[in-house]
């Protein structure tokens, strides 16, 4: 296993392939990956609460972002192919 694919593992997509969602799905594994680390320097004094916090606060920002950018969610209507 190479080291990189060890710290920041990937998961596979199911859901239906489009390339907007494909694209969410890693900007939210990301997130998820970011927010772990972040925990683990707080929990290891590294980081303070509110220093946490912020980061956290911003990489959610970004992913709010990103969603209403790809469009994920918009039309529910939509037919899927």
């Amino acid at each position: 296993m190479d080291r990189s694919e060890f710290l920041y593992p990937r998961g596979s997509y199911r859901g239906a392939v489009k390339p907007e969602n494909l694209v969410f799905n890693a900007n939210l594994q990301e997130f998820a990956n970011r927010v772990s680390l972040i925990s683990g320097l707080q929990s290891n004094g590294k980081l303070t609460p509110e220093e946490s916090f912020d980061q956290i606060k911003s990489l959610w920002k970004q992913l709010k972002r990103s969603k209403r950018e790809l469009g994920i969610g918009q039309n529910p209507f939509r037919p899927t192919e």
